[in-house]
């Protein structure tokens, strides 16, 4: 796929040096991926040419706000990451550091993620050019989120941007990733590291609006420690193909996960997640909601496990897929899966794929509501659930609008 060579030219600590040299030579032992894989099933990935694509680091000037509009002015900081490289940091909160390549961020790159879960996530590792850890100090509240924006604007740019959060044991804090693009096709590989610290509350956001020709093969690792909390939403509405994988281990006794995901697919675009509830604990809990729709030739793939581990006695997990098809030629797919090696547990897995409700929409078109915002009135409802628990209420009431233009309801929030 790529050079492992590519490796040994970038910057960071000797110890760093040698990890991606290791990561390099595990990913060319891996190869690239092929959809006879399971994990890779019902994906264009036998359609990837990477040597279409240069790796480089060329930097550049700031994405477009779209989704994130206003949220950098009350931010407590805010950090642009573009075409590779990091070109503005801007801390404003007391409790919050940041680190890149330059001043540290290499020990931290791996804490929750040592190798990677698949053969990207060790190419992240491998060529990261500008990873950067975000630490919020123990018992720390930051009322603020921390935005992070991701920009890529250059035709046939293939980089892995890397993001770790740390939070101290009883801090509090809220990370906004804001993934941007242009129209040009490019392939981007983030990894995104969350260590939730014991007693800890941490919520992160990942807004995905990348260009139409757009490839992202993310990974999102987080482990969660004793009588902690973490909270994920996912937002994706970009991409050619878009492809999430997020795994949440719970390592610590009494730890609680959500993960919620909104997701809108049109045109001819691939939107994918595989999604890893993973309890090690006793007494933890998760609990995940991702609702889609698909229209005009879109595509939507759904495939998630709950796993509990032999020693994770008295754990309450949760997994519902939901999709609607609003075009004939649209089409998804939802797999639920478990592995449970406790029998004291309570867990539970949903998943449906169909057209806009019938009987709402006959309900409003009664009432003298078009059809056509009829349909469009239902949609907005249906992802309200996942919209109302985001991270980020502003980012939700964008998506909300944004969601409105889409299916045409031409009605205010």
């Amino acid at each position: 796929m790529f050079s492992p060579e590519l490796a040994d030219a970038l910057g960071g600590s000797d110890a760093l040096a040698k990890r991606r040299r290791a990561a390099a030579e595990r990913a060319v032992a891996a190869g690239q991926p092929s959809f006879t894989e399971e994990v890779w099933r019902y994906t264009p990935i036998d359609d990837l040419d990477t040597a279409q694509y240069s790796i480089g680091a060329p930097g550049g000037g700031p994405g477009p706000a779209g989704l994130a509009a206003g949220v950098d002015d009350n931010a407590a900081a805010v950090i642009r990451i573009t075409n590779g490289a990091v070109t503005d940091v801007d801390v404003r909160s007391d409790g919050i550091s940041v680190t890149t390549l330059d001043d540290g961020a290499d020990d931290l790159v791996g804490i929750v993620a040592p190798e990677g879960p698949d053969v990207f996530g060790d190419w992240n590792l491998a060529l990261a050019s500008a990873p950067v850890a975000v630490s919020i100090e123990a018992k720390a509240v930051v009322r603020a989120p921390v935005v992070v924006h991701v920009h890529t604007d250059i035709e046939g740019l293939a980089w892995f941007p890397r993001l770790v959060v740390a939070a101290g044991r009883m801090s509090r804090a809220t990370v906004i990733e804001h993934h941007t693009g242009g129209d040009a096709p490019a392939l981007i590989c983030p990894l995104t590291e969350l260590s939730v610290g014991d007693g800890a509350h941490l919520g992160h956001l990942t807004v995905q609006e990348l260009g139409s020709e757009a490839w992202q093969i993310a990974n999102h690792c987080s482990d969660v420690g004793r009588d902690a909390n973490l909270r994920i939403g996912h937002v994706a509405m970009g991409g050619a193909y878009a492809r999430a994988r997020i795994g949440t281990d719970m390592t610590g006794r009494g730890g609680h996960s959500e993960i919620d995901a909104v997701y809108l697919g049109r045109d001819a675009s691939t939107l994918d997640f595989r999604t890893f509830q993973t309890h090690v604990a006793p007494y933890t809990t998760s609990d995940l909601l991702f609702k889609g729709a698909v229209d005009d030739h879109a595509r939507a793939v759904y495939s998630g496990l709950i796993r509990i581990e032999a020693d994770a006695s008295h754990v309450v997990a949760d997994q519902t897929n939901r999709n609607l098809k609003l075009s004939p030629n649209a089409w998804a797919e939802s797999v639920p899966n478990l592995e449970i090696e406790n029998n004291d547990v309570k867990c539970s897995h949903a998943s449906s794929i169909g057209p806009v409700d019938a009987d709402q929409r006959f309900y409003l078109e009664s009432r003298g509501v078009p059809t056509d915002v009829a349909e469009a009135l239902v949609v907005r409802g249906f992802f309200d659930e996942v919209l109302d628990v985001l991270p980020s209420a502003p980012i939700a009431a964008s998506v909300r609008g944004r969601i409105d233009e889409l299916v045409g309801t031409g009605t205010a929030a």
